[in-house]
């Protein structure tokens, strides 16, 4: 990767929908040139995808919270269990494996606060592995460059 591919990356990263002549311009190279350079970057999976960024309120999401989840044992078995039990939960929208007294955070994004708690209680509360559930809720968001 030269200092091309990064200015490209940190391009798209601003803004995904840019056309290739703009990016091309951007970063001082032909069109031609700048497509092949993307392409082989989205090839060796570097750029993984493209998002959108959606609007919270007006997709219906007016709660959103961090949930660090303890488990009841630290078997790989049991976070492939955790891990199966929450993946087909709309709510949760990032679940990750980490480090310290708790084995997984979650940021979940619900309508609303009593839809929170019948998450809480119906897929939470219900899996066998978890053990402890400490919920952070997101008051406000001044910066999310996800």
């Amino acid at each position: 990767m030269d200092r091309f591919d990064e200015r490209i990356l940190h391009e798209l990263k601003a803004d995904g929908r840019i056309s290739n002549v703009d990016l091309s311009e951007r970063v001082g190279l032909s069109p031609s040139a700048t497509l092949r350079r993307v392409q082989d970057l989205e090839k060796k999976g570097v750029i993984q995808g493209y998002r959108a960024v959606l609007d919270n309120v007006q997709m219906g999401v007016g709660f959103i919270a961090y949930v660090s989840i303890g488990l009841s044992s630290h078997s790989k078995a049991a976070q492939l269990e955790f891990e199966q039990h929450v993946s087909l939960e709309s709510e949760v929208v990032e679940c990750h494996n980490i480090t310290g007294a708790n084995e997984y955070l979650l940021r979940v994004e619900t309508r609303d606060l009593p839809s929170y708690k019948k998450f809480h209680a119906d897929v939470l509360g219900e899996c066998a592995q978890v053990q402890s559930i400490s919920t952070m809720v997101v008051m406000d968001t001044p910066k999310d460059e996800r």
